[in-house]
């Protein structure tokens, strides 16, 4: 009896062995085959943001070498490359136009079962290689443009294709968990910025609930942090870099800038929805044309009296701020940028307003910086607060703010001050609206997205979209 009950235990553990070895294959199996998609779109998305953002540097660096030698044709060249920029996208993909991020959103709120049709209008690759085009020549002509939004868009397109191709019988993930990734993807690899694509996903595209307890959450780390680091020091957990920290009495600084800042940030894309609304009233061909026209000759009037400050995606300037010179940036740089910036993506072509958000942010802490007479030492930790606040002013993602700017400048000394910065920021752009520009700008490219996806109100052309 003892023997035959020892083999059915022996038979028992071998069968619940064999169950539970077949289940774990079977996890591992379906897990990887629906990773495969994955790892080949976020490698397209690698090599694709690499010659993006080559194809930037070269038009930026362009435009720079011609404009140093012969400014005066700037007043014909400027406006040729806005109408190009316009022009490829009103005829070819009206939903490349502008930043991209809110292209991606409102597909996410499409990607449903019964609405995933529409997505195409806003997420295909050819979407993606007019954004690229259209982007570059606006670049070229000298726009205030970045290119961080557009990879956001571009990535998605990607990762959107490689799902559409997968085998029938594959196992795949839904939709909306395909475009987010894309979306984490592209920012991470344009600003080469891994967590920032994940806190992107989280504060920007999933709209979780964490737009309910983030004000509690920073205000914790905050006030808990800044205890410890006034009775510690400032210091790391395995080390301490060689970089000088803010104490509390910073902070005060810290607080105007990012007043500052939020304020003129949430202005500022308010202000750009303003313009967007008002441009739809411009319906004919002939008019939006004139539009374009007026706005490139605006804005090469801008940069022949300003010069190449106002101009591109202001990295030189952050960088020319930050490391070189902080404080001889003249006072009428900001209002340069922002008038560029407001004329370039309001012209109608494709270009985001990602990395021109923090070279204003930047030379805004900058004047805040030399107006409050701060040491140079300070100066670059207040360029660095006036940067996440105005970026956070636009697009209302004080978490991605703060972590895109720290991870970009490796400044964990600075990361308080840049908390600080985004919440505040966050708490007085709200007082001006209680929604981002991202999202006003999301509702249009829905309705958009509904239109031209219904058969019995289908445009017949680009052009016949209000745009």
């Amino acid at each position: 009896m003892k023997n035959k009950f020892l083999l059915y235990q022996r038979l028992l553990t071998r069968f619940d062995n064999r169950f539970v070895r077949s289940i774990y294959n079977e996890r591992v199996r379906r897990t990887t085959l629906q990773s495969i998609p994955f790892w080949i779109a976020s490698l397209m998305t690698g090599l694709v943001t690499v010659g993006y953002e080559r194809l930037f540097a070269w038009a930026e660096s362009t435009f720079q070498t011609w404009f140093s030698a012969r400014p005066e044709w700037i007043f014909l060249f400027t406006p040729v490359c806005f109408v190009a920029s316009w022009g490829l996208v009103r005829w070819l993909a009206p939903a490349a136009r502008g930043s991209g991020i809110p292209q991606l959103m409102a597909a996410i709120e499409l990607a449903t079962p019964a609405q995933h049709t529409k997505i195409s209008y806003l997420l295909s690759l050819r979407i993606a290689l007019v954004k690229i085009l259209s982007s570059g020549i606006l670049l070229l002509g000298g726009g205030a443009i970045g290119r961080e939004g557009p990879t956001i868009q571009i990535s998605a397109s990607l990762f959107q294709l490689i799902n559409r191709l997968q085998p029938k019988g594959w196992p795949q993930l839904s939709r909306q968990i395909v475009l987010v990734t894309g979306g984490a993807a592209g920012l991470a690899a344009a600003f080469n910025t891994p967590l920032g694509g994940i806190v992107f996903v989280v504060e920007e595209l999933t709209q979780t609930h964490i737009t309910l307890y983030r004000t509690a959450v920073f205000t914790a780390v905050i006030i808990a942090g800044m205890t410890a680091q006034a009775l510690l020091g400032s210091y790391l957990y395995l080390g301490y870099p060689v970089i000088p920290a803010t104490g509390l009495p910073f902070l005060g600084v810290a607080f105007i800038t990012a007043l500052t800042a939020g304020l003129a940030g949430a202005l500022f894309g308010k202000l750009l929805v303003m313009i967007n609304q008002y441009r739809k009233r411009w319906q004919t061909g002939w008019q939006r044309l004139l539009w374009v026209v007026g706005c490139g000759l605006l804005f090469a009037g801008l940069l022949y009296g300003i010069g190449l400050d106002a101009a591109g995606t202001g990295k030189p300037l952050i960088n020319h701020l930050l490391f070189n010179h902080p404080g001889e940036v003249p006072w009428y740089v900001f209002p340069a940028r922002i008038g560029g910036m407001m004329l370039s993506y309001s012209s109608g072509g494709a270009g985001g307003i990602f990395a021109t958000s923090l070279s204003a942010g930047a030379v805004l802490g900058d004047l805040v910086a030399h107006v409050l007479a701060i040491g140079p030492h300070e100066t670059t930790v207040v360029i660095l607060v006036g940067m996440v606040s105005f970026l956070t002013g636009v697009v209302r993602s004080p978490f991605t703010a703060a972590i895109l700017v720290l991870e970009m400048t490796d400044r964990h000394s600075a990361i308080f001050p840049l908390l600080l910065g985004g919440l505040t920021a966050q708490l007085v752009a709200s007082l001006i609206d209680s929604r981002s520009m991202y999202e006003h700008l999301k509702e249009g490219f829905l309705a958009e997205a509904v239109l031209h996806a219904s058969p019995e109100n289908r445009p017949t052309k680009a052009s016949d979209l209000n745009k």
